[in-house]
């Protein structure tokens, strides 16, 4: 995870909140303590101009870009200055999705993978992978492995000590079904849940945390955006210095996929959801699995909550 002098991180639960000393590999830092539900937290300063110069989100095609172009105001590619780095099957791309309706907000459509796998490439190959933007716009890149990513801190901060990082979490149980549900679709094959969650195979038996969905719950090494995303996205503009533009008329709830959709996306004037890859229905999982893996991920969660001050009330 990454921690430098001026970074700031935004934690999001599918929730928001500040996340203070998630990593030991930088330096000391300075900071000025901050009370959230009355719990004194650390929130790491730092600044982003933010000047508002469209009425929507526009594509680089668009006739806006096209006058502004013709006034000399050439859009130009920019480093991102926030990250949305994880976790998987969290919620990162609803909150992609969610922001970029911000007409300060251009963000690149797929994710680069730089910090983890074309670190080598250098910036500029990193830069020319960014939407091209006008002065004042606000580029934010998404790839969820940078959590995981044991170099990345070190990278970005290098890159920008001032990077301000989304995070995206969810009760750690229905996100590792969430993520074998994904596999599962590209793997038809697979073991079952239950056989892969423990020792074994056996049920009831000792938790398998070498198992991937498993090991990455343990957030101390998104509900909520979900249940109430206007709420969650005003917490993330104010996180990013933007003007408050993404509110409740933006979404509407889908009763059949099971969460919000927008009304109008970015360059678009119809009505958007995610894609079918999103909203699968979860397979059923033994309860006493269920169960076993609650009591397994209690203690974390608690050391987690105090580590940001926040009690997500994860059963």
């Amino acid at each position: 995870m990454f921690i430098t002098e001026t970074t700031e991180v935004i934690c999001i639960v599918y929730n928001v909140i500040y996340v203070s000393n998630i990593s030991n590999s930088v330096p000391k830092w300075r900071h000025t303590t901050v009370v959230l539900n009355d719990v004194p937290l650390v929130h790491y300063t730092a600044s982003v101009r933010v000047v508002s110069l469209l009425e929507g989100n526009e594509t680089d095609i668009s006739p806006k870009y096209k006058l502004f172009k013709e006034q000399g105001l050439r859009p130009e590619r920019q480093l991102p200055s926030a990250l949305i780095i994880g976790v998987k099957k969290g919620g990162t791309r609803a909150l992609l999705e969610f922001i970029r309706i911000h007409p300060d907000v251009r963000a690149a459509r797929n994710e680069v993978h730089f910090f983890d796998k074309n670190y080598h490439k250098g910036f500029q190959w990193y830069r020319d992978h960014m939407p091209p933007t006008l002065e004042g716009q606000l580029t934010i890149e998404k790839t969820p492995s940078y959590f995981i990513t044991k170099e990345a801190p070190r990278r970005v901060q290098m890159m920008n000590p001032s990077m301000k990082l989304l995070v995206v979490v969810r009760d750690p149980v229905t996100r590792a079904i969430s993520d074998y549900t994904q596999a599962i679709s590209k793997k038809p094959d697979m073991k079952p849940f239950e056989s892969l969650v423990c020792i074994n195979g056996t049920v009831g038996s000792i938790v398998d945390t070498s198992w991937g969905p498993i090991k990455l719950g343990l957030y101390h090494n998104g509900e909520r955006l979900i249940l109430d995303p206007a709420i969650e996205l005003k917490r993330v503009q104010d996180f990013l210095g933007l003007k408050k533009v993404v509110t409740e008329k933006h979404f509407y709830f889908n009763t059949t996929k099971g969460f919000p959709c927008l009304f109008k996306s970015e360059g678009q004037g119809a009505p958007h959801c995610l894609g079918k890859t999103k909203g699968r229905n979860h397979p059923y999982v033994d309860p006493l699995v269920l169960q076993r893996l609650r009591n397994f991920y209690r203690p974390f969660n608690v050391r987690f909550y105090q580590m940001t001050g926040i009690n997500f009330g994860w059963p």
